[in-house]
This record gives structure tokens, sequence and C-alpha cells, in this order.
């Protein structure tokens, strides 16, 4: 399988180009006070910090310091031209969601960040990748995913069509719980009500 490349002409394609692009910046801001409210809704408190894995030119970050100024934000991403372009002004590092167990990230993040980006990984990086990101994970990981039952428009190179279930065992098996939004908590935080443990196991 070739390898991408995340240059910018992929990022102008794919998220500057209006007639390409599948999130609109609008969107991208409704999607991150989303994911803001349910982080604090569970923690009981404001956010305080963030990690964004595979975060490319890291746009959740100027919008998370609007919301909640003085929070810590950490990015990574493979990209050479992100971190070239980004990697001071927006904090983001170099590096692969298989191998974030060599970035050196110790501390729990109130909130981690995983948007349009487990779906290129292959299946034994995204398991690598999981094993090492659940102990990060102190409030909220947002894992955006799609899968082969979704309707899927926009960059299909590399896509990994996995099916639903796939994802909810990968999950699953490092301690991450559906909390529902593409969310997901750590099982000692997740308390779902007697419905939604009920919808969660619904097969469709």
């Amino acid at each position: 399988m070739t390898a991408k490349r995340y240059d910018q002409s992929y990022f102008d394609r794919w998220y500057r180009d209006p007639r390409r692009r599948v999130h609109t910046p609008a969107a991208v801001k409704r999607k991150v006070r989303l994911v803001v409210a349910i982080t604090e809704f569970v923690l009981e408190r404001p956010l305080r910090s963030v990690l964004d894995v595979g975060c490319g030119e890291a746009p959740w970050q100027p919008l998370l310091q609007r919301l909640r100024p003085g929070s810590r934000y950490a990015g990574v991403d493979p990209s050479p031209y992100a971190v070239r372009r980004f990697g001071r002004r927006r904090n983001v590092r170099q590096g692969r969601f298989g191998a974030l167990d060599q970035l050196g990230l110790e501390e729990p993040f109130d909130l981690v960040v995983c948007a349009d980006m487990l779906h290129y990984l292959a299946t034994a990086e995204l398991r690598r990748g999981l094993a090492v990101l659940a102990p990060l994970v102190s409030g909220v990981a947002f894992l955006e995913a799609l899968t082969s039952a979704d309707l899927v428009e926009g960059d299909t190179r590399n896509f990994q069509w996995r099916s639903p279930a796939v994802y909810r065992r990968l999950f699953g098996a490092v301690g991450l719980e559906h909390a529902g939004w593409q969310c997901y908590l750590p099982r000692a935080l997740a308390q779902p009500s007697a419905l939604e443990r009920m919808s969660s196991a619904v097969r469709v």
C-alpha cells in the first residue's frame, strides 16, 4: 500500500477547497464545542488539558484556546509539513499513532482527540496506539471513526473498511466505553443508565 503524503497540497485539497472539503470551519467549531461540553460534564469542571493525535494542522487548537484560555494543548501528527508550519505556534510534534510510546507522553489529559484519522490506520497500528492512548485519558476520548456501514465522502485512499463491531472490540479491549457522539470514557468513569446500556448493546 502506497504511503500517503500529508503535505500542503493534501490539506489544501481536503480541508480548504470548498469543492472537496467535507468539514467546513463552522462544522469543526460546533464539533469542538460539543466535545468540550461533554468532557466538562463528565469531569464536573472546566477543561484543562487536551491531547490531539493525528491533528494535522491542529485546527482545534485556536478554537480550544478561545473557549478555554490557559488550557494546555499538545498535538501529534506524522506530517513534516504540519509540524514545520504549526509546530511552534500550535504545539504540534511529529509522531505516528502506532508509536505514541516513543513521545514521552506520561501525564493524563482531560480530553484526548482522534478526529477523522483512525479509519486510515492499519489495524496493527491502531491496536498499538490505542494501548498507549487509553491510559492517557483521564476524562473523555473523542474517537471519530467512519466504518464500512457509513456513507464515506472525501478522501478514501487507504481507507480501512472496518465494521462498527471491530471498532467496538478494539476500543473495549483497552477499557474505553462508548458514551455517545463518538466519545468514550475509561471504565472507571463510565456509568451509563440502563437505557443507554441497552442501546449500546443493539447491533444494527
